[in-house]
């Protein structure tokens, strides 16, 4: 093994987990990240998930300012988070957020993974193979081929073309990143002030750097619709 392989296998990994939404999807009521399945709320599950970890060294939660009193009491000290070393308050846009978890973890991690925190369902394996693959690859994301045919479609409802559906892939997280690289992406980003960037590999498509693919899981369901919290309790029960 070289000494450069070395290094990166002893990167510290922080965990950004963003949970800053109000997910208006899910309509009027508590906030998605804290409703609860199995009598926890959803974001002290995704938490669980990264406190095990065997390669997660650190987490940074990102949440509303009005909800941390909350976060701590509630569910950091309540299950036992102690890989949790911050709670912070998040920006108006999930790039925002994430960008401010980033800075927060102060560049004492080599390696930073981004994960939803209504995305409870996530395997701490798959945790572990990405992560993994980051410590070769500069950045990695978890993603699914696409199933069905994917059509490009006009403001207007009309098809432009049919895509190829074996070179289309559902980008789910984690996403992992070398801190310098996602750190210099979102200060870039937040300088040119343009569309925000739907995920955060996109930003560090921009800068040029490649960005490989792991295969996800189709149990890693994002709770965006009341739908969503349905097939998690379902899966849950299933699983138990």
């Amino acid at each position: 093994m070289n000494r450069m392989n070395t290094i990166h296998e002893n990167m510290k990994t922080v965990a950004i987990i963003p949970g800053a939404g109000m997910g208006e999807r899910m309509g009027p009521g508590r906030a998605k990240q804290f409703m609860e399945l199995r009598g926890k709320p959803v974001l002290a599950l995704t938490l669980e998930k990264f406190q095990t970890c065997r390669l997660i060294d650190g987490i940074v939660l990102v949440v509303p300012l009005e909800d941390m009193e909350f976060c701590e009491r509630e569910i950091i000290e309540k299950y036992g988070l102690n890989k949790v070393k911050k709670i912070i308050a998040g920006g108006k846009r999930r790039q925002d957020s994430v960008r401010l978890g980033v800075e927060a973890s102060g560049g004492e991690y080599g390696l930073v993974v981004i994960h939803d925190g209504v995305r409870p369902f996530i395997e701490t394996g798959l945790i572990e193979k990405v992560v993994s693959a980051a410590r070769s690859d500069r950045a990695v994301v978890t993603a699914l081929p696409a199933k069905e045919t994917v059509k490009e479609v006009d403001v207007d409802g009309s098809v432009i073309k049919s895509l190829d559906r074996r070179r289309i892939w559902m980008v789910q997280t984690p996403q992992v990143f070398r801190y310098e690289d996602i750190m210099k992406a979102h200060q870039k980003a937040g300088k040119e002030q343009g569309e925000e960037a739907t995920d955060d590999a996109m930003l560090v498509e921009r800068m040029g750097i490649p960005v490989k693919v792991v295969h996800g899981s189709e149990y890693n369901i994002k709770i965006t619709t009341p739908h969503d919290l349905e097939i998690l309790q379902y899966l849950f029960e299933k699983s138990e």
